[in-house]
């Protein structure tokens, strides 16, 4: 019975922790440039205080696949913890 407790428990937890995820992702460009961390953050923010736009849109490109990437992950991840979820 547990089993099927925790598997029906896991999907929200699932959404936020991928919505979280971005979230961090996101967040990365204040962390990186505040601590002086080399990364994409820091990158990005150097791209956008130069004036660099080709490097800005590959930057927010990168970002954007990874956070794409982590949606299917989750969307995928739902349909393994309830096989009642289906997409059609």
């Amino acid at each position: 019975m547990q089993h099927y407790l925790l598997r029906n428990g896991m999907i929200p937890v699932v959404t936020i922790l991928g919505a979280q995820v971005g979230f961090l992702v996101g967040g990365s460009v204040v962390m990186e440039t505040l601590f002086g961390i080399p990364g994409m953050g820091r990158l990005t923010w150097q791209a956008v205080t130069l004036r660099d736009y080709p490097q800005v849109q590959a930057n927010v490109m990168v970002i954007r696949t990874f956070i794409t990437l982590l949606n299917l992950a989750v969307d995928l991840t739902y349909g393994w913890l309830d096989p009642r979820i289906r997409y059609g």
